[in-house]
């Protein structure tokens, strides 16, 4: 039994321009054999049948078709085709002008996995008026939303030095740039405690001496010269 191959489809209408009455169908079959393709079009019918693959590229021979009404009539004189070896491509004219898009590509109103938008080509409605090739452009440009254009990638947010993409912090992994936190504080390790401690003011961190008290404050009998060095304590006897 013949499969079905995928169709894409998009659109464009208007109600002066027959340039901008059109459908643009993509038979989406890679390697198609030419001599096998049987295509037929009529201005409410549609047909296609033919045999697709490649036994070079371990790509099994296959037969496929498909054959329905047209939600609206076209004109097939004014219609034109196109065989590639990835797909067999149609641009089809619509016969009533008209600014409202067709809601479907079929007559009958029934869901098919194999019918499908064809986001590459496809415009709103209420786009048209501007320039269609540009907006195609825009939708081929998307593709994934590599990065999100002005995120980099989340790879060095300005101001953070750089947060390798953050995963899960990765242990603060290379937190540069932060201020007060000289050399980027190196990702927590082999950092210089000594320079960090000035950085915070001064050593004893930020003036948390062992006699600080519980609000970081000295104790009452603190003076400016701190306690006495520890090698000028006097052993107990």
């Amino acid at each position: 039994m013949p499969a079905h191959p995928e169709i894409l489809w998009a659109q464009r209408s208007s109600e002066s321009d027959e340039k901008k009455n059109i459908l643009y169908v993509t038979v989406n079959l890679p390697d198609i054999k030419a001599e096998t393709l049987e295509y037929n079009l009529t201005p409410s019918h549609i047909s296609f049948k033919a045999k697709a693959g490649n036994a070079d590229k371990g790509i099994e021979e296959k037969e496929y078709e498909f054959a329905f009404d047209l939600f609206e009539e076209v004109i097939p004189e004014e219609s034109a085709k196109n065989l590639t070896s990835r797909s067999f491509s149609l641009l089809l004219r619509k016969k009533e002008k008209k600014a409202e898009f067709w809601p479907r590509l079929t007559k009958e109103k029934v869901r098919t996995q194999f019918i499908k938008t064809d986001f590459s080509k496809w415009v709103d409605e209420d786009e048209q008026d501007g320039d269609a090739a540009a907006v195609d452009d825009e939708m081929e440009g998307m593709g994934g939303m590599g990065g999100m254009p002005g995120m980099g990638g989340m790879g060095g947010m300005p101001g953070m030095g750089g947060m390798g993409g953050m995963p899960g912090m990765g242990g603060m992994g290379g937190m540069g740039g932060m201020p007060g936190m000289p050399g980027g504080m190196g990702g927590m390790g082999g950092m210089d405690l000594e320079a960090m401690l000035k950085s915070m003011g001064g050593g004893g961190a930020g003036g948390l001496d062992d006699d600080a008290g519980p609000s970081g404050e000295d104790g009452d009998d603190s003076d400016d010269d701190g306690p006495p060095p520890l090698e000028e304590a006097e052993p107990k006897a």
